[in-house]
Order: C-alpha cells, then sequence, then structure tokens
C-alpha cells in the first residue's frame, strides 16, 4: 500500500488531455457484502483506490491484484490534510488512471464527499457519486433497532456531533435537537457522548429516554449498549464499547429487546480459517459469513493436473475391468471426466462400473456431468 505525500496545489498540472473520471464510492459501514453491485464492478476494474482508515480490509481484496492501493485515513486529532487527498485525487485522474475514492457510509453523509467532489470540479476533473450504506441507518439497523415504527417514531434526524462543546458555527443546535420529534441518530460523537447527553437533557429531552451505542456496526466485533440517556456514556464505556460508534436515542431502542438479529447469531465474533483452495472456499466462506464469522482463507492446497497422465490412462484404459470407482471429491471427478475425453473417450467406457462418491458435493459434481452414469 502506499500513501498520499504532501501535493501542494501549485503542483496540479492544468493537463486535462488524458482525464479519467473519479468515481466517489460508498463502501457501506463495514460489512464488506453492503457494497452495492456498482460499487464492486468499480473496485474491482480501479486503477487506483484510494481509501479512508476504517475501510475493510476484505474489499480491498476485490481489487485487481495491480492496482494501486492508497491509504488517506484520518486519524482522530491528526492525520492527512484534505487537501493533499483532494489534489491527488485530480493528479492521478490526470494520469489517465481510474480512480475509486472508497469512503465508509455515504460520501455524501459525513464522508466529506461534497467537499472532494466540488474540488474535483473546480479542477475539470469529471466524478460520479455511488451512494452507500450510511452507518446511520445500518448500525442501528444491525443493532435490531428500526429508526421508524408506527409505534414508535415516524421520522429520524441525522447529526454529526464531532463538533459538540466546540462552540463553532457548524455545531449542532442540542435545543432545537432535544425538542424535535422522532429517533435522534448522532454519528461521530463517542468522544462528547457524556456532554451531548446533558445537552440534550439541558434543553428538554428526558433523562429516562431510551438510548443505545453501536459500536463497530455490522462488523463481527459489533457491541451495542442500551440504558437511559442521563446514563448511556458511562454505560458504554464500562461495557468497553469505542469509536467508532453511532448513538440512537429515541423509542425505537425499546425494539432491540426483542429484533436483535445479527448479535445472536451463533459464530458472531469468531475466525474461522478457511484452507480449502482458493476457487472452492468462497461457499463454505459465505456460510460462514452467514452465521457470524470472519472467514480468513487461506488456501493450503492448489489443485494442478499432473505432469504425466500415464497411470490415468492406464487405469482408465481397464475401467471395464473395475468393480468399482469411488470418487473421493469433486475435483477428481471432473479431472477424469476430462481426460476421458481428452482421450477420445466419453462416459460410457464406465458402463458396468459401478460409480460411489465420499460427500454429497462429490455426487453433486457427477449429477452435474449429465453424460456420466451415476
Amino acid at each position: 500500500m502506499n500513501e498520499v505525500a504532501d501535493c501542494p496545489e501549485s503542483e496540479v498540472e492544468e493537463d486535462l488531455s488524458n482525464v479519467e473520471k473519479v468515481s466517489l464510492v460508498g463502501a457501506g459501514p463495514g460489512e464488506p457484502e453492503l457494497l452495492t453491485v456498482k460499487g464492486l464492478r468499480l473496485l474491482e476494474t480501479a486503477d487506483v483506490i484510494v481509501h479512508d482508515r476504517l475501510i475493510n480490509n476484505r474489499l480491498l481484496a476485490m481489487a485487481r491484484p495491480d492496482a494501486e492501493v492508497v491509504d488517506v485515513g484520518k486519524i482522530p486529532g491528526g492525520g492527512r490534510r484534505q487537501s493533499d487527498i483532494n489534489n491527488f485525487l485530480i493528479s492521478t485522474a490526470r494520469q489517465g488512471k481510474r480512480v475509486v475514492r472508497l469512503k465508509g457510509g455515504d460520501p455524501f453523509v459525513f464522508g466529506r464527499g461534497g467537499e472532494e467532489a466540488d474540488a474535483l470540479v473546480a479542477a475539470g476533473v469529471p466524478f460520479e457519486v455511488v451512494p452507500g450504506v450510511t452507518s446511520a441507518v445500518a448500525a442501528p439497523a444491525y443493532a435490531g433497532i428500526p429508526l421508524t415504527h408506527r409505534e414508535h417514531a415516524s421520522s429520524f434526524t441525522v447529526v454529526t456531533g464531532s463538533l459538540s462543546g466546540k462552540g463553532g458555527g457548524n455545531s449542532p443546535d442540542w435545543e432545537t435537537l432535544a425538542k424535535t420529534p422522532g429517533t435522534l441518530v448522532i454519528l461521530m460523537g463517542w468522544r462528547n457522548l457524556s456532554d451531548i447527553a446533558a445537552k440534550l437533557i439541558a434543553n428538554g429531552r428526558s433523562g429516562a429516554t431510551p438510548s443505545a451505542v453501536v459500536s463497530w456496526g455490522s462488523e463481527p466485533w459489533q457491541m451495542t449498549a442500551t440504558g437511559r440517556l442521563d446514563s448511556i456514556a458511562d454505560i458504554a464505556k464500562s461495557q468497553g464499547l469505542e469509536a467508532p460508534a453511532t448513538v440512537v436515542v429515541g423509542d425505537v431502542v425499546r425494539l432491540r429487546e426483542r429484533l436483535n438479529w445479527f448479535e445472536s447469531l451463533p459464530l458472531l465474533g469468531r475466525r474461522v480459517l478457511v484452507t480449502r483452495t482458493r476457487n472452492q472456499a468462497g461457499l463454505l466462506s459465505r456460510h460462514l459469513g452467514e452465521l457470524g464469522a470472519t472467514p480468513i482463507e487461506i488456501p493450503t492446497i492448489d489443485v494442478r493436473p499432473p505432469h504425466d497422465y500415464s497411470k490415468l490412462d492406464e487405469a482408465l484404459a481397464e475401467v471395464s475391468e473395475f468393480d468399482w470407482i469411488v470418487f473421493a471429491s469433486a475435483n477428481a471427478v471432473r479431472a477424469v471426466y476430462d481426460r476421458l475425453v481428452a482421450t477420445g473417450r466419453d462416459s460410457r467406457s464406465l458402463h458396468g462400473v459401478s460409480v460411489a462418491t465420499i460427500g454429497p458435493a462429490t455426487a453433486d459434481a457427477i449429477v452435474s456431468l449429465e453424460s456420466l452414469p451415476i
């Protein structure tokens, strides 16, 4: 992976002859499968991927092997300047490279995607936006908290908590928010949660309002704390939650007790090593993921054709003399069938020979070869 060096604006050349479009792609809150179909297509074909700090490594693994992957993630209290990121996107696109700017959640929901798009327009670089699943919606959903419900809330408000207590002109209007009906969702408010809760209560929101903190929403290590607004900060800290965190304030939090589906998965938080061949690991990994596990694919075997087919050819030439053929794997089924065809024969050569398989996948492989008798 590469890093962005300082790129003063004056060094960004004005050459538009070979410029490529920059794609601002929302990666979702963490779970790789929440990436959109269009986002995946762009990720798989990009020359350069410029990503944020919290992007799941499983998403980056979907990139082309020769793609340049650049980490421009900001860290709390520091990190790379936004102007450097903007200029890197511009200069890279002007080199004729297809750039995917991969951002957590949605690019236009507290993702500074609007700022980056504005810089691209000013530089004459075309761009597109591929919306992502924002953590404001996904994290509560993965915690079993619907933001709206006919019996609890008919609206929701999303606000940033990162400017709380700083007195800036863009600081949320907590007085108005405290009186706004419906569900309140606070992003980037973990460090200021105690202060935020106090401001809401001081401006009229009941301290008994059901509240929740969802840490690392949609990730296998997701944790959720619930309680009253006046104590939720202390409860979340005592339970070991940490940023990134999504805060939900409102009566809908009560529904988590019945709708907590994700954190109830039997393998949630478990890491499972998958050692199958790379082209066969996908199905098992997908099933593991559906149970909440994090599959780690490290193939320890690789199925390749032999250097010498003489032994197999001798056996197949005398196959009618055998009573049984036992296939131990789907790979063996395909290998034998392919060799029969390569030597000018077909499945009729197995006439009169009983066939057995080990495991249902091997049996399915035989069934899939319609001309091969079972």
